[in-house]
């Protein structure tokens, strides 16, 4: 199943181990067990002329452990959680060392940070199976360039990056709210709107840096302009966290490997990320004439 989502959008994202229902290919009619999805499971006895089960056999059906996570492999919620919470620690971590040892106003490494970042994001994208060194990797090159341009712009407007800290846990937990009650429901419209105003926004952002960079380009950190590409910015991320919030409960719901985990950590971090940098667009063009 390909996801809409460019995190999980290439053939094979929350790929499923053999036996395991997931995303992935679609299982082919008539497989193993034919058409029959219980037909590996001892219900299924009986129709298979093995007679009814025993008393033995229901007594330890009945009384054996549990299958968690531990035993099946499989993706569960808490697994998400603890892995996004590691990469999140990571980049913290990173920004934090980034704001103490970089010297103020030289984005070299800032910058350098940035494009290493975007590289190793796009192969943990199309990479066949997931790598949790690099993910961890991408979170620490996205932590020194936030935690630089950070230090800069909280010293031209102190309390700018608690402000942005809060305005992007606000936004986190509005849109787990409206997904999870049902306000917000990803459909194919709903996502092809989406997809197609952030993929517009995201190269009309790049034209004008590269303008900007030749001595060109529109100043969007600042006045009205600065403003609403703030909003439309923190509006297209929000989106994405509603994507990533549907892939996470339909591989979940699928059975996905627990490996898999880490996709949906990095897929999350992706969208905070973006998030937060605009809410620092934003705020800064706020904050403006202060």
């Amino acid at each position: 199943m390909r996801s809409s989502n460019p995190v999980f959008s290439r053939e094979g994202s929350f790929t499923r181990e053999p036996g395991y229902a997931g995303f992935g290919p679609t299982a082919q009619a008539g497989g193993p067990h034919g058409n029959n999805p219980y037909a590996g499971s001892p219900y299924a006895q009986q129709s298979q002329g093995q007679g009814p089960l025993t008393d033995e056999q229901l007594y330890a059906m009945y009384n054996g452990p549990s299958a968690g996570p531990g035993a099946t492999g499989r993706m569960t919620l808490d697994d998400v959680v603890a892995r996004t919470a590691m990469t999140l620690l990571t980049l913290v971590a990173a920004g934090a060392l980034a704001w103490f040892t970089l010297p103020f106003k030289n984005f070299g490494f800032a910058v350098g940070a940035s494009l290493i970042a975007f590289v190793v994001g796009l192969v943990i994208t199309f990479r066949p199976t997931v790598s949790p060194a690099l993910i961890v990797a991408y979170a620490a090159l996205e932590g020194v360039f936030l935690g630089a341009v950070t230090h800069f712009l909280n010293t031209l407007w102190p309390g700018i990056a608690v402000q942005a800290v809060l305005g992007t846990a606000a936004v986190f937990g509005a849109m787990l709210f409206a997904y999870k009650s049902g306000r917000i429901r990803v459909t194919p419209a709903y996502t092809r709107i989406g997809i197609a105003v952030g993929l517009g926004f995201a190269v009309l952002l790049l034209i004008n840096s590269i303008a900007w960079w030749f001595g060109g380009g529109l100043n969007t950190w600042s006045g009205p302009l600065g403003i609403g590409v703030g909003l439309i910015g923190v509006a297209i991320g929000a989106f994405y966290l509603t994507l990533d919030f549907n892939e996470i409960e339909r591989a979940i719901a699928e059975g996905a490997p627990q490996q898999e985990a880490w996709r949906a950590a990095f897929g999350l971090t992706l969208s905070l990320v973006w998030i937060y940098f605009e809410m620092l667009r934003l705020i800064a063009s706020l904050r403006g004439d202060d």
